[in-house]
C-alpha cells in the first residue's frame, strides 16, 4: 500500500516528515487546514475536489463522500424518522416547529453517523454534509420538486429555511452538528425536462425581490454552510460557472465562507449539454475559477490537464480545496471523538419516541382544512358506520414523498383512523380505485359502499411517483413535472360517482400532494376537503387527530392554488407576472395563506405607531386576534404591504410577518409586529432595494388579503395606510 502513495508524491514531499500538528484543536481553523492542505499533493488534492473523497494515509485523512440528504428526515440511510415534505413544512408557518424538527433530524444523524465510523461504512449517504434544504421559489405548481421547497413565497422561504439550518448546523459555538447546504442556486423551479440546458433570464427586479432572497438569509442570517449550484444558465452562464453569482454575490456581496458544490454531473453538463466549454478540463477550469469547491460527478479529474493546459492555476486548486476542509474540521472530523458534545448521540436517539412525538406534531400542523361545510368536521368518534376508500387511504407511499428515509413506523390513514375511531363503529374499508389508472374490472362495487354509510371519507391526490425529480418520478409523463393540474381521471370519476349515490350524508375529501391540485368538477360535491401534502411517517395519527377533533387544523397553504391550469403563464418564462399571490391578478381557487380552523377568528384593534415615516424609522404594529368559537385552537396572523399606487411592478401585496398564536376557547391576544425600515424598502425595476415614497395599506389578517378568503371563511382583515416619506 505504501508503494501506491509513494509513486504519486514528488521526491521533496516524500522526503519530508509529516506535520500532524493540524491535530491541535487549539490551533486557529485557518491555519490547521493550512498545514494540513499544503502537505498534499496536487493530484491529492484534486481528488478531494469530487464528492467521493478518498483517503490519505500518510495524512490519516479518512475516505468521506460529501453526498447526505436531510430534506424531511435523514435519507437514503436506513432507520430514520419521517417528517412532512417539505412543502408541509412550509404550510405551518411554524419556524420554531421547523428548527426543532431539524435539530430531531441532526440528532439522528449524529448517531447515525457515530454508529457508520464504528462499523466502518463511509459510504454515500452516510455522513454528516447535507444537501438541504431546497429553497427554490415554487414558482410554477406543475414543477415536480417543488413539493421539497417551502412555497412560493421568499419571506416565508426564508424564515422556514433560517429555522432548519440552524436546526441542522447546532449551536455549539466549536463544531457543526451537521453541515446543512442551500439548494438549488440559482433561478431554478423546473421545467425538469429541460433543467439541464436552459437559460433563465429573469429581470433584475424578479431576480432580487423572487429568487434571490432566500439564498441571501441563509447565507448571512443562518450562516449556511454550503450552497449547491443549479443545472441551468443564469443569463448565459451556468450557474456552476457564473463568477456573478459565485463571486460577485456569493462571497462578496454576502460574504459567504462555506463551501460551494456542484449539483450531480452539472460540471460535465457545461461541455456537453450546455456547450458552454469546449471541452471538460475548461469544463472544470470555468467552474473552480467562478469559485466551486466541489464536483459531484467526475468532470473535475481533468483538473490536472487544465493545469497543464494553463486554465488554472496550482494555487486556486489549493484554495478551493482548504474550504471543503475547513467544512470538515467545523464538523470534528480531525480532532478527537470525545472533544465533540455530538459524539455522544447513540442508537437511542434513532427513531426515538420524542421523535416519533414531533412528527405527529409536525404533521398536523402542516394540515390545511380548505372546506368544511356546516361544520362537517370534527367527526363523532362513534360514529355508526364510516367508510375509508380512495387509492391512498392504505398506502405507505403516499405518505413519503422525495428524498425520504425508512422507518418501522410508518402510519397510513387507513391505520390511523382504525385505531382513533370506536370500537363501536362498523368501519369499512376499500380502496375503490387505483391511484393513477383506471379500474380493469369494470365491476367495481366500492362507490355504493358510500350509500350505505354515515360518512365516507375518500383519500386521493399524488405520490412521488407522479411527480418529483426526473429521475424517480416513474409514473410521471412530463419527465417528474405535471402537464395540468387535475388529479388522474380515474380518481376524479370515482369521488364523483359516490357524491351521485352518498345521498346526503358527508363525502370528506382528503387530498395528498407535493403541489396544488384543481378541485374544479370536484370541490362542490364534497362537504369537507383536507390537503395533507406528504405527511410522513405519522400522517395516518395526524389525519385521524383532526379528522375527529382532537386538534384543530391550523396549517395555511404556502403556495396559491389555482382553479386550472389555464390560469398560469408559460411554465418556461421565468417572469413572475402572473405568478404567485404577489403578482397574480385572477381570482384562484384557494389563495396563499389560506387555512380554516373549527372556531372563528377575529382581528380587531389595529394599531400602528406612525402613518407617516421617514427612512430611519420603524413601525410598530399591533392588533387583536381572538377566538370566539367553541374549540381551542392555533391560527397563523399574517401582515402584508402592498402599494396604494402601483407604477413600478411591485409585488401587489408582500407578507413581511407572521406569528403562529395558540387560542383557547373564548380567548383574545394582543400581537405585536415591528417592520424595519428595510423591511419596508422595495426592490425598483433595476434590482436595487431603495426607500419608495409613497402610500402603502398595512393589511394584518390569516390569509392573504382578497374578497376570496373572507367569502371562503377566512378573518376579516384590518386595514392601515402608512406613507413613507
Amino acid at each position: 500500500m505504501a508503494f501506491l502513495y509513494i509513486v504519486g508524491l514528488t521526491l521533496s514531499s516524500f522526503a519530508q516528515e509529516v506535520d500532524f500538528s493540524f491535530q491541535d484543536k487549539n490551533l486557529p481553523l485557518d491555519k490547521r487546514v493550512e498545514i494540513l492542505v499544503s502537505q498534499m499533493t496536487l493530484d491529492e488534492k484534486i481528488a478531494q475536489l469530487k464528492n467521493g473523497a478518498p483517503a490519505i494515509e500518510r495524512l490519516k485523512v479518512p475516505d468521506y463522500n460529501w453526498w447526505n440528504e436531510a430534506l424531511h428526515g435523514v435519507a437514503r440511510n436506513g432507520k430514520a424518522t419521517i417528517f412532512p415534505q417539505g412543502i408541509g413544512m412550509g404550510a405551518t408557518f411554524d419556524p420554531d416547529l421547523a428548527e426543532r424538527v431539524a435539530t430531531a433530524i441532526s440528532t439522528e444523524a449524529r448517531a447515525k453517523y457515530s454508529i457508520s465510523q464504528k462499523y466502518g461504512n463511509h459510504s454515500k449517504y452516510a455522513g454528516l454534509t447535507f444537501w438541504t434544504p431546497n429553497i427554490n421559489i415554487f414558482r410554477d405548481p406543475r414543477w415536480g420538486r417543488g413539493q421539497e421547497t417551502y412555497g412560493e413565497d421568499p419571506f416565508l422561504t426564508s424564515k422556514i429555511g433560517i429555522a432548519f439550518v440552524k436546526g441542522l448546523q447546532g449551536d455549539d459555538p466549536n463544531y457543526l452538528k451537521s453541515a446543512a447546504c442551500a439548494k438549488h442556486y440559482a433561478v431554478h423551479s423546473g421545467p425538469e425536462s429541460v433543467r439541464h440546458t436552459f437559460n433563465a433570464v429573469p429581470t433584475k427586479q424578479d431576480l432580487y425581490e423572487t429568487y434571490m432572497p432566500a439564498f441571501e438569509a441563509l447565507v448571512t442570517e443562518a450562516k449556511v454552510e454550503g450552497v449547491m449550484t443549479a443545472y441551468n444558465a443564469v443569463y448565459g452562464v451556468p450557474a456552476g460557472a457564473s463568477k456573478f453569482l459565485l463571486q460577485d454575490v456569493l462571497k462578496e456581496k454576502w460574504n459567504f465562507d462555506g463551501y460551494v458544490t456542484s449539483d450531480c454531473g452539472a460540471v460535465g453538463g457545461i461541455v456537453y449539454k450546455m456547450k458552454y466549454a469546449k471541452s471538460p478540463e475548461e469544463a472544470a477550469a470555468f467552474a473552480l475559477d467562478a469559485g466551486m469547491n466541489l464536483n459531484c460527478g467526475g468532470t473535475f479529474k481533468f483538473l490536472k490537464k487544465a493545469v497543464e493546459e494553463g486554465l488554472i492555476t496550482e494555487k486556486l486548486i489549493h484554495e478551493r480545496t482548504k474550504q471543503l476542509f475547513k467544512t470538515r474540521f467545523r464538523l470534528g472530523m480531525f480532532d478527537k471523538v470525545d472533544d465533540n458534545p455530538y459524539s455522544k448521540l447513540g442508537p437511542e436517539n434513532i427513531h426515538s419516541k420524542a421523535h416519533i412525538e414531533l412528527a405527529r406534531e409536525a404533521a398536523q400542523k402542516s394540515i390545511v382544512l380548505l372546506k368544511n361545510k356546516n361544520n362537517t368536521l370534527p367527526l363523532a368518534k362513534d360514529i355508526k358506520v364510516p367508510y375509508v376508500t380512495g387509492p391512498f387511504a392504505n398506502s405507505s407511499d403516499m405518505l413519503m414523498g422525495s428524498y425520504y428515509g425508512v422507518s418501522p413506523g410508518i402510519v397510513t390513514i387507513l391505520a390511523g383512523i382504525t385505531d382513533a375511531i370506536s370500537l363501536s363503529s362498523s368501519l369499512n374499508y376499500r380502496s375503490g380505485a387505483l391511484p393513477f389508472h383506471k379500474n380493469i374490472n369494470p365491476k367495481n362495487w366500492a362507490p355504493n359502499v358510500a350509500a350505505e354509510s354515515d360518512v365516507t371519507i375518500c383519500v386521493v391526490g399524488l405520490t412521488a411517483d407522479r411527480e418529483g425529480e426526473e429521475v424517480d418520478a416513474i409514473a410521471a409523463e412530463n419527465v417528474g413535472d405535471k402537464v395540468d393540474l387535475k388529479l388522474p381521471e380515474n380518481q376524479v370519476n370515482y369521488i364523483k360517482q359516490m357524491a351521485k349515490v352518498k345521498k346526503d350524508k358527508p363525502l370528506v375529501l382528503i387530498i395528498a400532494s407535493g403541489s396544488p391540485v384543481s378541485l374544479e368538477g370536484i370541490e362542490e360535491h364534497c362537504d369537507a376537503i383536507l390537503q395533507i401534502w406528504y405527511p410522513g411517517e405519522q400522517g395516518g395519527n395526524a389525519v385521524a387527530d383532526i379528522l375527529f377533533g382532537d386538534v384543530s387544523p391550523s396549517g395555511h397553504l404556502p403556495i396559491t392554488f389555482p382553479k386550472n391550469v389555464a390560469q398560469l403563464p408559460a411554465y418556461e418564462d421565468y417572469s413572475m407576472k402572473e405568478r404567485t399571490y404577489k403578482y397574480m391578478t385572477k381570482e384562484p381557487m384557494f389563495p396563499f395563506g389560506f387555512g380554516l380552523t373549527y372556531s372563528k377568528t377575529e382581528i380587531n384593534n389595529l394599531k400602528i405607531s406612525d402613518t407617516k415615516l421617514k427612512k430611519n424609522q420603524t413601525l410598530n404594529i399591533s392588533v387583536d386576534v381572538s377566538n370566539t368559537g367553541n374549540y381551542d385552537i392555533e391560527d397563523v396572523v399574517q401582515l402584508y404591504i402592498s402599494p396604494v399606487d402601483n407604477q413600478e411592478n411591485l409585488p401587489l401585496q408582500s407578507l413581511k410577518a407572521f406569528k403562529r398564536v395558540d387560542l383557547p376557547k373564548g380567548t383574545s391576544k394582543n400581537l405585536n409586529f415591528s417592520l424595519s425600515a428595510e423591511d419596508l424598502k422595495v426592490i425598483n425595476k433595476n434590482g436595487e432595494k431603495v426607500w419608495r415614497k409613497g402610500a402603502y395599506k398595512i393589511i394584518v389578517g390569516n390569509s392573504s388579503p382578497s374578497k376570496l378568503s373572507v367569502k371562503l371563511g377566512a378573518a376579516e382583515p384590518q386595514e392601515a395606510v402608512i406613507q413613507l416619506r
